[in-house]
């Protein structure tokens, strides 16, 4: 079977993307898996299916690339809905579901290949506090710890072991956050692909609702080591709503896969 493909990246965090309308592609762990390994596949941190809905634009499916179907993904997402506005033609405002919900996205604005894509998340509705860290769900779950110098940090072996650790039997997803002034640099380790991920959009959101008990401050510019990003959000009694995830989304290539 021959199947077409796109390939996008948000800020660096990158997705193999296909019209699976027609429910044609398998969804196997290992045909995942493979079409995302970097040196025997395509290459990518995870893979999107569009499917239909009779509902909304359309319904998103996202895979890790360890081939299991995975939770939300906010880069994902805005990359879905660019990949959509191009490739399907449809409007700039596009509303889709997803695992955690239903999504609404705009693209701000479009220059050849790169689109500005706004996604709005799911509502934050409890943040726990730690020693040292914070635990949230934004649509997939994040312990965020802050620290003073995030390039120096041993990513991989410190979420890793947080990932594991037998306080998330589900496992998280972990950011490393560094303030600069009134901006944020964030470094994610990511359950699923289990590794360092270049920006991660559950992971920025994450990141900027829990800088908000240190800044008092309800929007925040975000530097990841793929790119800039925006989160802004409204905050009443700690009830997290209006989240916004901003930031670019471009094509890199496209092609076909013969499975």
């Amino acid at each position: 079977m021959i199947c077409n493909f796109h390939k996008y990246h948000g800020a660096g965090n990158d997705f193999i993307i296909i019209d699976n309308r027609n429910l044609s592609f398998n969804a196997a762990e290992d045909v995942i898996s493979r079409l995302c390994h970097r040196r025997f596949g395509v290459g990518a941190d995870g893979l999107l299916l569009l499917e239909g809905s009779e509902i909304h634009d359309f319904s998103m499916r996202y895979f890790n690339s360890d081939g299991r179907e995975g939770s939300m993904c906010g880069n994902g997402g805005r990359c879905i809905a660019a990949f959509a506005h191009d490739q399907l033609n449809l409007k700039e405002k596009i509303t889709f579901s997803a695992v955690d919900g239903l999504h609404q996205s705009e693209i701000l604005k479009k220059e050849g290949d790169v689109s500005q894509v706004r996604l709005k998340m799911a509502d934050v509705t409890m943040v726990q506090h730690g020693e040292g860290y914070y635990f949230l769900d934004t649509g997939s779950p994040h312990y965020v710890t802050f620290v003073d110098h995030a390039d120096e940090t041993d990513v991989v072996a410190a979420g890793r072991a947080i990932r594991y650790s037998p306080l998330f039997p589900q496992g998280t997803n972990v950011d490393f956050v560094e303030i600069r002034e009134a901006q944020l640099y964030v470094r994610t380790y990511e359950r699923g692909v289990e590794d360092e991920t270049l920006s991660c959009g559950t992971g920025v959101t994450a990141s900027a609702i829990a800088a908000s008990f240190i800044i008092p401050a309800n929007s925040f510019e975000i530097t990841t080591r793929g790119g800039n990003l925006k989160v802004s959000f409204s905050n009443e009694n700690e009830i997290y709503s209006n989240v916004w995830l901003e930031g670019p989304a471009t094509l890199v290539f496209k092609g076909e896969l013969e499975l």
